[in-house]
């Protein structure tokens, strides 16, 4: 029972479900940009190219015979992933600079602790309580 309640309070941390969240909600994003990448930035870009679809440029290493298909090299798939990759690094880049700027204000914004009185001021004061006391 030690370890099961050992790996509940692991799970149950602030941290571990933030990350879990996380993830789930990059795995979605990364989808999205993907799709963007794919399907709305490669298309007009491959048409200023001279009408190029990305996904299709590859180069045959060995061409398809009855007994197996043919081995290529898929570079063009390559470029689009690389895209994805920028685009979706530029993006967590812009998040993390926002949120950065956030906490910096935030830092700011908090007012600083008072600052610890005098040696003489806490003497003074203690003899006051005692004499309060007396």
């Amino acid at each position: 029972m030690g370890m099961m309640q050992e790996f509940k309070e692991f799970a149950m941390r602030g941290n571990v479900v933030d990350m879990a969240v996380g993830i789930v909600i990059g795995g979605a994003f990364g989808k999205i940009v993907s799709s963007f990448v794919k399907d709305v930035l490669m298309p007009p870009i491959g048409l200023l190219l001279g009408g190029v679809d990305f996904s299709a440029l590859k180069v045959t290493l060995r061409a398809a015979t009855e007994q197996a298909e043919a081995v290529t090299l898929n570079y063009g798939v390559f470029i689009q992933t690389v895209v994805d990759f920028v685009i979706i690094a530029f993006a967590i880049f812009m998040v993390v600079k926002a949120m950065n700027r956030l906490k910096k204000k935030e830092e700011a914004a908090a007012p600083a602790a008072p600052p610890e009185p005098p040696a003489e001021v806490k003497l003074l004061t203690e003899i006051r309580d005692l004499l309060r006391r007396g």
